[in-house]
């Protein structure tokens, strides 16, 4: 199954700690939607990535490939997501479609939306430079590197 990262899980480290059979298939965009942070995480005490829909805009992120039952288990614990469970799920998963590069069809891939919280904080400096790491390793485009730094 196909996965869409767009917050801290592009950071190649941390999805391999929380999903080690995942694997790589490439950059993505997901389009008419905008790079939020609408969560407050008590974990990390700062405010966490989510999408918002937005006509024209376009989120950039990882797509891979996890199959294996126990690291969907885990990624849906580290995300809040409890399946089945209709309230208090920090976020839902769902399935949208995702545009990769170089490639004319769209893909249905998995991704996590998340609740939108009345004043959440901002990001921290550590949890902006995770997402930074997982933006340069996986080549995402440069203009996408200064938007994430901008919010610092």
């Amino acid at each position: 199954m196909l996965y869409f990262a767009y917050g801290s899980n592009m950071d190649p480290r941390q999805i391999r700690e929380r999903c080690p059979t995942s694997r790589f298939i490439s950059t993505a965009i997901l389009k008419d939607h905008r790079l939020a942070f609408t969560l407050h995480s008590k974990r990390r005490r700062c405010g966490v990535a989510n999408v918002l829909p937005a006509a024209g805009h376009e989120v950039h992120g990882i797509l891979y490939r996890i199959n294996r039952r126990r690291d969907w288990e885990t990624l849906d614990a580290a995300e809040g997501f409890t399946p089945g469970r209709r309230r208090n799920n920090r976020y839902r998963r769902e399935r949208l479609r995702i545009y990769k590069p170089d490639y004319p069809r769209r893909v249905m891939s998995w991704i996590y939306l998340g609740i939108v919280e009345s004043s959440p904080p901002p990001p921290s400096a550590a949890y902006l430079g995770q997402m930074l790491a997982g933006a340069e390793h996986w080549g995402l485009p440069q203009t996408y590197h200064k938007y994430i730094a901008g919010m610092l």
